[in-house]
C-alpha cells in the first residue's frame, strides 16, 4: 500500500474510533447536582465536627472564627445562587447566628436552596449567561463551579482550625 494511502487509512480509522467519544455530551445539570450534594454532606460533617464551645475559635485575631467560616460559605452560596434565576425564593436565614445548631441549619438551607435552583435548570440553561456579582456575566455552570471552589477553599481553612483544636477533619478520619 502506498504511503499516502496508508496515512489516509490511518486517519480514517482514527476518526472513526474517536467519533463515539466526540458524540457524547455531558449533562452539566446532573454533574452539578451530584457535586453539590456531595459537598453539602462534606460541609455539614466538618461543621458538626467542631465542638460547640470552639465555634468562636480563630487562630489569629484578624481571621473569622469557626462559626463565621461556616456562615461565610452559606452567605456566599445564597448570594451567588440568586444569579441562577428560578422560582425558588432565597431562604430567610440569620447570617449572624452564633449557636452551632443554628449555624449548621443556615449552612444546610444554603445548600438546599442551591439544589432547588439546580433542579429547575436544564443541561442547556446551565450554559446560559447571567449576571453573577463580581464574576460579571457568567454561565450558570461557572457560578456553581465558583461556589464549589470557594467552599473547598474554606473547607481547607476549617480543617486547620479543627486540627489546631485537636480534632481530625471528617474526610481524614479512618473508618
Amino acid at each position: 500500500m502506498p504511503s499516502a494511502l496508508r496515512q489516509i487509512c490511518l486517519v480514517a480509522v482514527s476518526l472513526a474510533l474517536a467519533a463515539p467519544a466526540l458524540a457524547q455530551k455531558a449533562d452539566l445539570k446532573a454533574e452539578a447536582l451530584k457535586d453539590w450534594a456531595s459537598l453539602k454532606s462534606t460541609m455539614v460533617k466538618i461543621a458538626a465536627e467542631m465542638p460547640e464551645d470552639k465555634y468562636g475559635f480563630k487562630p489569629t485575631p484578624p481571621q473569622r472564627n469557626y462559626g463565621e467560616q461556616v456562615l461565610h460559605v452559606a452567605g456566599a452560596n445564597i448570594n451567588f445562587l440568586k444569579g441562577l434565576g428560578g422560582t425558588v425564593p432565597a431562604p430567610a436565614v440569620d447570617l449572624k447566628a452564633t449557636s452551632k445548631a443554628e449555624i449548621i441549619k443556615v449552612l444546610e438551607a444554603s445548600f438546599d436552596y442551591g439544589t432547588a435552583l439546580l433542579e429547575q435548570q436544564t443541561p442547556d440553561s446551565m450554559l446560559e449567561t447571567v449576571k453573577a456579582g463580581f464574576l460579571g456575566e457568567a454561565s450558570r455552570a461557572r457560578i456553581i463551579s465558583f461556589l464549589l471552589g470557594h467552599t473547598w477553599d474554606t473547607y481547607g481553612q476549617m480543617a486547620v482550625y479543627l486540627r489546631l483544636n485537636g480534632h481530625v477533619p471528617p474526610a481524614s478520619q479512618r473508618p
